[in-house]
């Protein structure tokens, strides 16, 4: 069978800060990020299913990625360590939005973490072939599955 990729792009805002960053990242700031996710699957050939026709509905695409990925980090604060650690206090609501991980929020570790995650809800007959995550108009990260076996 012939191997297709289809590619959706999703924009969302988010803030972070580089933990021992030796520039101006290391301050809190945001960015505007641009996501494109693509996966690879074979074209369903069943008349009688609806999607016939298509590796995935890229309506589908867009609920997982949304559900998955897009909901939780837009308009988050994400910092590496602890509340504790970097002196949050939880209960300033300026701080509803805030996610703590054990690494450091860099494009490229965000980038591990997303494909991390839509490789738990992908479909078994589609795989994660790509995933690009702009931090600026040109600045970018990419993963690929061929490179992450």
């Amino acid at each position: 069978m012939t191997k297709i990729r289809v590619t959706k792009e999703f924009d969302f805002e988010m803030a972070h800060a580089l933990k021992n960053y030796d520039g101006l990242c290391r301050n809190i700031h945001g960015h505007s990020y641009h996501l494109s996710v693509c996966i690879i699957g074979e074209v369903l050939e069943d008349e009688t299913n609806p999607k016939n026709g298509m590796v995935a509905d890229f309506g589908d695409i867009k609920k997982m990625v949304n559900t998955h990925i897009v909901k939780k980090l837009d308009h988050s604060l994400i910092l590496p360590g602890s509340e504790a650690e970097q002196g949050i206090d939880t209960q300033n609501p300026m701080f509803g939005r805030l996610i703590m991980v054990n690494f450091q929020p860099s494009c490229e570790n965000l980038l591990i973490y997303i494909s991390g995650e839509l490789k738990k809800v992908l479909p078994a007959h589609l795989s994660l072939h790509s995933l690009i995550l702009r931090e600026t108009g040109n600045s970018y990260a990419e993963w690929f599955a061929s490179d992450n076996p």
